[in-house]
């Protein structure tokens, strides 16, 4: 499958067109082109965290405070009962963000009879 080309490639593409034509207002035209490629990197660079974002990082930190006191392999199930705090939230929500965490190295995740198991890393 091929990647879709952004607005910043696209104008990245332009830059190559202009410079090999001869254009009557070549530096203006490069100019603009290097100010909308600025902008778009100011917007990209401007992400905050949302509300949400910011809970599941301290979920994800209550996740692994449980994780160390289990001390062993858990399921998701289990990490529910072991902890009342873990219990307020749903087991879609928990194995999320389990997954987030396996995905940076800080749980690791083993598969028996098609069982997920969590520990910590």
């Amino acid at each position: 499958m091929e990647k879709k080309m952004t607005k910043k490639d696209y104008f990245k593409e332009l830059v190559t067109v202009v410079e090999a034509s001869e254009v009557e207002n070549q530096t203006d035209l490069l100019s603009f082109i290097a100010h909308e490629i600025e902008l778009l990197e100011k917007k990209s660079s401007n992400s905050k965290q949302t509300k949400a974002q910011k809970e599941n990082e301290n979920i994800m930190t209550e996740i692994l405070v449980a994780l160390e006191k289990i001390g062993g392999k858990v399921t998701v199930t289990e990490l529910m009962k072991s902890n009342d705090a873990m219990a307020a939230y749903s087991n879609q929500k928990l194995s999320a963000l389990l997954k987030k965490l396996v995905d940076s190295g800080e749980v690791i995740k083993v598969v028996e009879k098609k069982k997920s198991y969590f520990s910590l890393a």
